[in-house]
């Protein structure tokens, strides 16, 4: 056999394998790019989590960054390997050999792309259902009511401590929530609330936008209504974001873990002053705010505010049926 016969059958069983190895890789880089812990990297533009459930954000956001970065080198690489190694002024071939119907590539370029799209679906699938899944009893309730051009925070308390002096559950300003979400408000809840405006200001800082204040290390509910459009309920280090609509009623639970005022606006463009859908969240210490609490019910702010556009009984049992 000649040199180049022998060359030629030496290199089959490489090219036979060699889309194995491609798949492998691919499959590893990306589900691995999905598993790491999110303070071993860098944060990639994301801010600083600040409650218990946003880490599980900013893995994802890494790890399909790593995922990314590992399927274009791989794919970069090829390209300038194939340059390089089939330039013609290296194989002194005018026009090279052409492959058609080669179907083990042809079957990798439809398995990898799906590989890819199915992990990447499954690690999204995996923290959209931890980050949306609900406690039996969280120790915090807040309604957030978006509105043309502000915001607004029903605090469903016990701010006095009788059990016997509110009913939050009854109140007709509440219509909005869904009975599967009022069945969960705490006992003698009387509320206080606060409304903002766009001209309001955070009195420590400047910033505008009312204030939504929250206790940390004690996990609270938002339950998010909508008195006109869709706005979009965005506190920026929460990781975390989701759409406010009128005759629907989306709810979620974070646990904040760091104090200080942080920044939230609307992320749904709602309108011509939505820029100025702003606003704050304070994040303080159970008795401070507990204290915040009766500092509102001392002004006057008792009960609640109109949480919105009261749901009609088909999106009530819509509502039930997703349970």
């Amino acid at each position: 056999m000649s040199p180049n016969g022998s060359d030629r059958s030496s290199r089959r069983p490489m090219r036979r394998k060699l889309p194995q190895v491609l798949t492998a890789g691919l499959i590893l880089a990306t589900a691995s790019g999905c598993s790491y812990n999110w303070e071993d990297f860098p944060r990639l533009g994301m801010p600083t989590p600040v409650t218990e459930e946003a880490p599980r954000i900013l893995s994802l956001w890494q790890g399909s960054w790593a995922a990314a970065l590992a399927t274009g080198v791989l794919v970069w690489g090829l390209i300038l390997w194939s340059v390089f190694f089939h330039r013609r002024t290296r194989t002194k071939v005018e026009i090279p050999p052409q492959t058609r119907y080669n179907m083990p590539i042809e079957a990798l370029y439809t398995v990898v792309p799906i590989i890819i799209v199915s992990v990447f679906f499954y690690f999204t699938a995996r923290d959209e259902s931890k980050l949306l899944e609900l406690s039996d009893k969280p120790a915090h309730t807040i309604n957030v009511v978006g509105y043309q051009w502000s915001w607004g925070f029903n605090y469903l308390e016990d701010v006095d401590g009788n059990p016997a002096t509110g009913d939050a559950a009854a109140n007709k300003e509440l219509n909005a929530v869904p009975d599967k979400y009022t069945n969960d408000f705490p006992e003698g809840a009387e509320g206080v609330y606060d409304a903002g405006i766009p001209g309001t200001r955070n009195p420590q800082n400047g910033n505008p936008g009312p204030t939504l204040w929250l206790p940390k290390g004690e996990k609270v509910r938002f339950v998010l209504t909508s008195r006109d459009v869709i706005h979009s309920f965005w506190v920026v280090p929460f990781l975390f974001k989701q759409d406010v609509i009128p005759g629907h009623t989306n709810v979620f639970e974070v646990t904040p873990t760091r104090e200080g005022t942080f920044m939230g606006k609307c992320a749904e463009l709602c309108g011509v002053d939505h820029s100025r859908m702003l606003f704050n969240v304070k994040v303080v210490s159970p008795e401070r705010y507990q204290q915040h609490l009766k500092e509102l019910a001392e002004k006057g702010q008792t009960g609640f505010i109109p949480s919105g556009i009261e749901q009609t009984d088909p999106a009530r049992n819509a509502e039930k049926n997703q349970l």
